[in-house]
Parts: C-alpha cells; sequence; structure tokens
C-alpha cells in the first residue's frame, strides 16, 4: 500500500467531534442523575437503583465518563498537533491501543446487539455507527503510525 507523507487529518477530527459530543450527552445524564447513553435504549430505574447500591452513584458515572470523553478528544487531536508528536510514540501507541480497545469494545456491543441483538436495546443504525466508529478509530491510528515512522524504515 502506498502511504503519503501527509497524514490525514480528519479522522482524528471526526473521532474528536464524537468524543466531544458523547462527553456533552454523558455531562446531560450527569445533571439528571440518570444512567445511559444518549440516544441509546434507556435504563430502567430499577436497573439504574441497583446500578447505585452496587457500583457508585449514576451522576458520578456520568461525570467520569464526561472526563473520558473529554480526554478522548485531546488524546485524538494530540494524534494530528505538534505538541501531541512531542509524546514518545511508545508512549502514545499505547495510550491509542487502550482508547482503541475501549472504544471497540464499546462499539461492539452496540454491533452486536443491534445486528444480532443480545438485549440490551441497541437498533441496527447503532450497530452501523459501531462499524464507522472502529473504522474512524483504525484510520487514525494509521494516519498516526504513517506520519511518526522512522525514516529510511519501509
Amino acid at each position: 500500500m502506498d502511504y503519503s507523507e501527509r497524514p490525514r487529518r480528519w479522522p482524528a477530527y471526526a473521532m474528536a467531534v464524537l468524543f466531544l459530543g458523547y462527553a456533552a450527552g454523558k455531562a446531560v445524564f450527569a445533571l439528571h442523575a440518570q444512567l445511559g447513553f444518549p440516544g441509546g435504549p434507556p435504563v430502567s430505574a430499577a436497573e439504574a437503583e441497583r446500578y447505585a447500591r452496587d457500583f457508585m452513584a449514576p451522576a458520578t458515572a456520568q461525570w467520569l465518563a464526561t472526563a473520558s470523553g473529554v480526554v478522548g478528544a485531546g488524546l485524538a487531536l494530540a494524534t494530528v498537533t505538534r505538541l501531541g508528536r512531542r509524546v514518545p510514540r511508545a508512549l502514545m501507541l499505547l495510550m491509542l491501543a487502550g482508547m482503541f480497545l475501549a472504544v471497540a469494545g464499546g462499539a461492539g456491543i452496540m454491533i452486536a446487539d443491534g445486528f444480532v441483538g443480545i438485549g440490551v436495546g441497541w437498533r441496527w443504525y447503532h450497530g452501523v455507527l459501531g462499524l464507522v466508529v472502529i473504522g474512524l478509530q483504525v484510520a487514525m491510528f494509521q494516519s498516526y503510525m504513517t506520519v511518526t515512522r522512522r525514516r529510511g524504515a519501509n
């Protein structure tokens, strides 16, 4: 495959927008002390109560998810900025791998439930969105790898 030296920035920008949208939606849910995912299946009151009893308050969980969305957006933007390129490559790859596992895990559930139905409540269009998000993650990772590869190491 022929890679140009100019990186594709749009996957990182798209991922940053998705992460910020996720963070904003989670912040709204946190303000209402409500569990769930914006645009996703509703969480019953009984399930939210059980979650609060077994883990943590819904508002706390949603604020933590909000923070993870902001961090994800920052990491996505770091793959295409000079400041982000100052981060050691091995550390950035480790962070991107962790990001990929988290995103692919959530998207995988959306895909499985959207197309097969595992009982969560995601619909087919959520499954399509999950596939798109995984594709964007791969494109962002590939772009970062292309622009940071060592010269002469073909």
